[in-house]
């Protein structure tokens, strides 16, 4: 009888773990590289995904005949049988294996249909939906009167991987092809992709989508991603959107990136942000996934935060429909028009009963913290130019010389901000009473009972 009293004394005093336990966050779909390694342990599950890469790099040179489709898709029907992991498998941003991952989402769906094309391979189940990092990034812009682009691209300078990864874009996207007055393009979204996967999001979505009041702010702002290279044509023509989104499609990241900004950014006059799936947060993320592809988003005017697809529907035929659909998810879109005003008013952003952790990295820096502490560095220190900025420097100047390549000029100076970034600072209070130790609880019951004996 007093052992089942000390077990039950134990038990609810907290020191022994009691078999409930509480998950923050529902359990997430399987990674789509992991759902392949389970399969390649199968000979016969491997021999039908081999089977299904060559279907696809088939219907890459040329669409299926009718016979050959009917063949692989019931291949695919017979590998999803059998592992059905790989058809609920999702992928995550801005992991290095991520557009391994894309593969394999696309190869075990062949020849998927409008519907799939729009439906998101990343997995949300884990990311904050409070935008805890978009109401850090727009806590530093208030609207009073200064250049807040100007003050976005200060404070990146101020965190070392996010000046050093944004100065590596700038040079892609300003520097010539040898012989001609055209940049490299691929090479430009590459590093722009490398800036927006690395950098934080409290910097990246502060630069991208800063708030003005005046031209001046907002040309800083719509050539932030060096338009003239990354955006549009050097020729000035710009192609069919269908055509674009044609392109795209052919490419896993890019259709990737698609389906997961028409599926966030999907408008609804139900919910008050906006958007169907009601979060600002993934609006945003989803615009800026694309930046980078042939999907290249940007803003249209100095004077407004209007942005666009560089292409028209000319030429769309009995399609036109389709394509102003599309033109308009950019142009008339509520939800990204919403998303993007929030940004620089934290107060309006959708209330929240708890509150939203401090900003993370994204996963990539992450991973590089492990190998190196990256800290913020003081703001008295100065950071010496190296020979790459040295470069960017002069190729800023012989851009502005002959007017070939749009983008603003990087500032000379260091940022001297003194709150930045004073609310993530230092630990969190503890919120509970921690129970008694459990050796000294068992020490008094232990006495007490010798003494009663």
């Amino acid at each position: 009888m007093i052992f089942l009293w000390i077990v039950l004394v134990l038990f609810f005093s907290g020191a022994l773990p009691s078999s409930a336990t509480n998950f923050p966050y529902p359990p997430s779909p399987t990674d789509c590289v992991e759902a392949h390694r389970v399969c390649s342990a199968d000979p016969q599950c491997e021999a039908l995904y081999r089977g299904l890469e060559l279907c696809a790099a088939d219907a890459a040179v040329s669409p299926l005949g009718e016979q050959a489709a009917a063949e692989c898709l019931e291949r695919q029907d017979a590998l999803l049988a059998k592992h059905p992991s790989l058809l609920a498998c999702k992928c995550q941003r801005g992991f290095r294996k991520e557009e391994q991952c894309l593969r394999i989402y696309w190869r075990v769906r062949l020849l998927p249909g409008e519907d799939e094309l729009e439906i998101s391979p990343y997995d949300d189940s884990l990311m904050d939906t409070r935008m805890a990092s978009l109401v850090a990034a727009s806590s530093f812009m208030q609207l009073d009167g200064e250049n807040q682009c100007l003050k976005a691209a200060q404070d990146c300078g101020l965190y070392e991987k996010c000046g050093s990864l944004r100065s590596e874009y700038v040079l892609a996207c300003t520097k010539r092809v040898p012989l001609t007055n055209r940049c490299n393009q691929h090479k430009c979204h590459r590093a722009l992709r490398r800036f927006l996967e690395r950098v934080p999001e409290e910097y990246s979505l502060g630069v991208l989508f800063c708030p003005c009041t005046n031209t001046l702010c907002g040309e800083r702002r719509r050539k932030t991603i060096v338009p003239s290279c990354s955006y549009q044509e050097m020729d000035g023509l710009q192609p069919n959107c269908l055509h674009q989104q044609s392109f795209c499609r052919r490419d896993d990241l890019c259709r990737s990136r698609l389906a997961d900004f028409l599926q966030n950014c999907q408008p609804s006059p139900l919910t008050a942000s906006g958007c169907l799936r009601d979060s600002a947060g993934l609006c945003l993320r989803a615009y800026a996934g694309l930046i980078g592809t042939i999907m290249t988003p940007n803003y249209i005017s100095n004077s407004s935060a209007d942005v666009s697809l560089w292409c028209n529907c000319e030429g769309s035929g009995n399609q036109w429909q389709d394509c102003l659909r599309l033109q308009r998810m950019f142009t008339h879109n509520t939800c990204l028009r919403n998303s993007i005003s929030w940004m620089g008013s934290p107060a309006s952003l959708p209330a929240d009963i708890t509150p939203p952790p401090a900003p993370r990295p994204s996963p990539l820096v992450q991973e590089d913290e492990l190998l190196s502490n990256n800290h913020l560095p003081e703001h008295n220190n100065i950071v010496e130019e190296t020979e790459e900025e040295e470069e960017i420097t002069q190729t800023e100047e012989e851009a502005d010389e002959g007017g070939q390549f749009d983008v603003i000029p990087q500032y000379s100076e260091r940022a001297t901000i003194s709150n930045l970034g004073s609310s993530v600072a230092g630990g969190a209070a503890s919120l509970t009473t921690r129970p008694p130790k459990p050796i000294l609880l068992l020490l008094l019951l232990l006495s007490a009972c010798l003494s009663w004996g």
